[in-house]
């Protein structure tokens, strides 16, 4: 199973954006996506403020920047180490 966290904030439009794709691009029984609001941590707000939304591989920390669509969600998942990629 992916473990992910997607870095985002409230009232990001884009974050919303990122969120649709990852609902159409994922299976309840293949992924655990935590939202991770950066506001509420300081070194998340310093490494994410202008980027987000992020969707990071929990596990080998490796991360995927806004603008992404389902073609590259599927690439990135392929190479998660959460799932040995």
């Amino acid at each position: 199973m992916y473990q992910l966290d997607l870095m985002t904030t409230d009232g990001c439009h884009l974050c919303e954006d990122a969120i649709a794709v990852l609902q159409h691009g994922l299976t309840a029984d293949a992924a655990e996506v935590d939202l991770v609001d950066i506001v509420y941590d300081e070194a998340l707000m310093e490494r994410y403020a202008t980027r987000i939304p992020v969707l990071v591989d929990r596990i080998g920390g490796s991360e995927l920047d806004w603008p992404f669509d389902g073609p590259q969600l599927a690439r990135f998942l392929a190479s998660c180490a959460s799932c040995g990629g």
